[in-house]
């Protein structure tokens, strides 16, 4: 039991394990001769007490893996606090570095149920004359069905990433256009950065949460 419960506590709580069978071995090497000599230590799956090498799944998903998706969410909050005051092997000078944080919405599909707010923070009906939940199932979906323009909705989420990438294909140049320089000059005096993620609306339509900072050419 001792040994099962250390390679489950190697696990951080994962819920769907990946299972992997075989073996490894290691051995000693002589650095003045690249001779290989004794066996240092060798690990065979069938021998470890739940019969396979149990290794974290590492889905962002919480639905699917809660504990793998915590650390992720952990990783990506140091890793973009880090790029916007410093700290985790980032100067603090990067504080001072132009930055924006920006969010990246679709275009309308057509009107849908929504919890709509006054200028207070107070909800306000919706169109359909009523005041939704926070957890209403029809929050999201069209007033009306026969007129909402799905195959739209599908092909922005198809090509958010392509979208995406052309968007900073063409930021990086209009910075360059901004700036009066030609885009090979601007690459040799600055470096546009940025770190995104992509989320579902109630609509079901992906938009992206983006901090955008301009660098020195070295980052």
């Amino acid at each position: 039991m001792p040994e099962l419960l250390r390679q489950l506590a190697g696990l951080g709580g994962c819920t769907h394990p990946i299972r992997l069978d075989g073996h490894r071995t290691e051995y000693g090497v002589d650095t003045r001769t690249g001779e290989i000599g004794n066996v240092l230590h060798r690990l065979d799956s069938t021998g470890l007490p739940a019969g396979h090498l149990l290794v974290r799944c590492n889905n962002r998903r919480a639905t699917r893996c809660e504990a793998c998706a915590e650390v992720y969410r952990r990783d990506t909050f140091h890793l973009i606090t880090s790029g916007l005051r410093g700290g985790k092997g980032i100067s603090e000078r990067v504080a001072a570095h132009p930055r924006v944080f920006a969010t990246f919405t679709a275009p309308s599909f057509g009107p849908v149920h929504n919890r709509p707010t006054d200028p207070a923070g107070s909800v306000r009906r919706c169109r359909c004359g009523v005041h939704h939940d926070q957890d209403d199932a029809a929050l999201g979906t069209p007033l009306d069905p026969d007129t909402y323009d799905y195959e739209a909705a599908v092909l922005w989420n198809t090509h958010a990433g392509p979208l995406w990438r052309r968007f900073s294909t063409y930021l990086r140049r209009e910075v360059a256009k901004r700036a009066g320089l030609s885009q090979r000059t601007f690459r040799q005096n600055a470096r546009v950065s940025f770190a995104k993620v992509a989320e579902y609306q109630k609509r079901g339509a992906v938009h992206f949460h983006a901090v955008i900072r301009i660098d020195g050419p070295e980052g």
